[in-house]
């Protein structure tokens, strides 16, 4: 998705390409019939769907490929960790080169890669080629949700790519990962990893026509690379790639207990510190930092790493609750198919608010529900199953693809008041916000789960003692069914309490969740009260603005 915002520029060039130099008002430029429109956003939504399910298929099943590469967790992690460290930076080189050498090669080379680098997953043999094979996927799958994007905007006339269009392209990039989820059962049952990359294969064949029978708008083209930039984005790209491996990563070898971790850390903010003293100085700088962080981007980077925060409630954090009740991806499909109505219902809603002079009610709305949702989820059992979180993910769902598309329209319209080179410096602040932010609060808030299983299981441990007879009574029970294999007494006794103390670490997981959901509900309730207060705000100046207007009336 990140990588995908910044090719709305396209939209304009479309729009800057047809209007005629002469002073004369322009004609608008046709405007494609229904069903031209309905091929062009099915064709967008197929990029999305495509790129969504190679990137999210394998975070929808890293327990279950922990048999098929014979690794554990922190090893299976180096998957997602590898297909993210290119593909956080791609866009921003990719925005330069489909500006300087066109859109249709662009395109035609993009779709070819991603092709290929689909049916190298079908020669992995083990974890270290499937790594480096992730690593190709990430980014041969940069330009494809560009792409997604550029199809769903091309449906709809400037006045309306940034509204309709920009809702439904941002909804789009919802569907992925719970779709993942919900056909990726079947898939393991047929041959394990080929099967799942089988079929990345087959949706990259099936969109490759696209590209040649639903032709782009191209835009003019602009020579826009100079020779440092080369330097300036290696630097970029090699400073966040660390820094995306360490936040991937990190919570599973723990922060501070890995050596090379810390030297990741390092180099990360190494090479961003050096390409900051290249760009400042320029006069056309790759990205203008100056602007990147002024008062109004610093604002807005929080609004997006806020929805970041929020939004990873359903994205990580429940996930992982699943896991951890042992609940598969085969007992949640209902879930996530709830999940994508909900999705689509919230994109649309979000849609029709965009129309009118109500936008900030989108997050209004969104911020309200996700508070509830979370809330709701912070009262937890063990016997809790997905049916009874129906309601609340429907809610959280709803919320968060209402979140993001005004945040997006009015970034953009900020950046395109600017002048198109500031697009890219838009397309930083978003890919800092949700790629990386979306790694550090994942990272932050699977850690913040197991510091608070930690106190949860002291407390629930110091109460665990033979003299009592409640945990007498429980040691045997667990250990009955044991009674007839084991004769020995104390062995007997050792595997009642080793089984109590997997109930105990369970309760206290459970325990942790419900802390962590009740720490994202209260930031988006923080959120929505500040949100309240700012808009209050604003509509009081707008009052006062209006009586001292019309005091100065008559007396003008």
């Amino acid at each position: 998705m990140s990588n995908a915002i910044s090719n709305i520029q396209d939209a304009q060039d479309e729009v800057s390409e047809q209007v005629p130099e002469a002073p004369a008002t322009p004609a608008p430029p046709a405007e494609k019939s229904f069903f031209a429109k309905l091929l062009y956003i099915a064709a967008g939504l197929s990029f999305f769907v495509t790129q969504g399910m190679g990137m999210n298929i394998v975070m929808a099943n890293i327990y279950q490929l922990q048999g098929e590469f014979s690794a554990t967790i922190a090893e299976v992690a180096w998957l997602s960790a590898a297909y993210m460290a290119p593909y956080a930076t791609f866009s921003i080189a990719l925005f330069k080169v489909r500006q300087q050498y066109g859109l249709r090669p662009f395109a035609e080379i993009s779709i070819i890669c991603f092709v290929l680098a689909s049916c190298l997953n079908l020669f992995v043999t083990d974890l270290h080629s499937a790594i480096v094979v992730r690593f190709v996927s990430g980014m041969a799958a940069a330009p494809l949700s560009s792409l997604g994007f550029l199809y769903i905007l091309e449906a709809f006339p400037v006045q309306r790519k940034l509204t309709l269009g920009l809702s439904i392209a941002l909804t789009g990039t919802l569907l992925s990962a719970p779709l993942a989820r919900i056909i990726s059962p079947e898939l393991l049952d047929i041959d394990g990893w080929k099967a799942l990359y089988t079929m990345e294969v087959g949706l990259s064949l099936a969109v490759l026509p696209i590209i040649y029978l639903l032709p782009l708008t191209p835009p003019p083209r602009a020579k826009v690379i100079e020779r440092i930039d080369i330097v300036s984005y290696l630097l970029f790209a090699g400073g966040l790639g660390c820094l995306a491996v360490f936040l991937t990563l990190g919570r599973f070898y723990w922060w501070f207990e890995t050596w090379w971790l810390g030297v990741l850390l390092a180099t990360s903010i190494g090479l961003l510190a050096l390409m900051t003293m290249i760009e400042l100085p320029r006069k056309n700088p790759m990205l203008d930092l100056r602007w990147i962080f002024s008062r109004t981007n610093l604002h807005l980077i929080a609004i997006l790493l806020i929805y970041r925060a929020v939004s990873s409630e359903q994205s990580s954090t429940a996930v992982s609750l699943y896991q951890q009740l042992g609940i598969l991806n085969e007992q949640t499909g209902g879930l996530y198919a709830l999940i994508i109505v909900a999705t689509l219902l919230g994109g649309g809603l979000c849609a029709l608010l965009m129309l009118t002079k109500y936008v900030d009610t989108a997050h209004v709305i969104a911020l309200t529900l996700i508070a509830l949702g979370a809330f709701m989820d912070s009262g937890l059992t063990n016997v809790v199953r997905p049916e009874q979180m129906y309601l609340s993910q429907a809610m959280i769902a709803f919320g968060a693809a209402m979140f993001l598309p005004p945040v997006m329209a009015k970034g953009f319209g900020a950046a395109l008041a600017k002048g198109p080179p500031y697009l890219v410096n838009f397309i930083t602040i978003f890919l800092f916000t949700q790629i990386t932010g979306s790694m550090l609060t994942t990272g932050l808030l699977g850690s913040f789960v197991t510091l608070r299983e930690k106190f949860h299981s002291n407390i629930l441990v110091e109460s665990i003692l033979l003299q009592n007879p409640q945990v007498a009574q429980r040691v045997s029970q667990l250990s009955a069914g044991y009674s007839h294999v084991i004769t020995d007494a104390a062995l007997l006794k050792a595997e009642g309490l080793s089984l109590l103390g997997a109930q105990v670490t369970r309760e206290a997981y459970i325990l942790a969740y419900n802390d962590t959901f009740l720490l994202i509900s209260v930031c988006a309730a923080a959120a929505l009260v500040m949100l309240l207060l700012h808009l209050a705000w604003l509509r009081l100046k707008s009052l006062l603005k209006s009586e001292d207007e019309t005091v100065a009336a008559p007396q003008s």
